[in-house]
């Protein structure tokens, strides 16, 4: 997965097709991210020794990485990611439609 945390990532697909946010953590292994301010679901919740009061609680939850499309900062267009390994032998990611370095 090429996605890291505190990537800019839009949605396309699933209701929430269209929204942009910051990816604040990857799961890897189950290929999810969690975006922010996206996915936001309602959880009714019980008080207990973690929670102190009980009601209602919206939280996000992951999404598929196949849903979700990086945006370049350069160029601020949804684009894939490549790598490639630069001059001084480090590998490094790049934008595929600017062809700028990420990061």
């Amino acid at each position: 997965m090429r996605l890291h945390t505190d990537d800019t990532v839009m949605v396309i697909k699933g209701r929430d097709r269209g929204k942009q946010g910051r990816v604040q953590q990857v799961f890897s292994d189950k290929d999810q991210v969690l975006v922010e301010g996206v996915h936001i679901v309602k959880r009714h919740t019980k008080a207990s020794g973690t929670v102190r009061q009980g009601g209602i609680i919206q939280k996000e939850l992951p999404i598929k990485a196949s849903n979700v499309v990086f945006v370049c900062t350069h160029c601020s267009r949804p684009a894939r990611i490549g790598a490639r390994t630069l001059v001084d032998g480090t590998k490094a990611r790049f934008c595929k439609k600017c062809q700028e370095v990420i990061e």
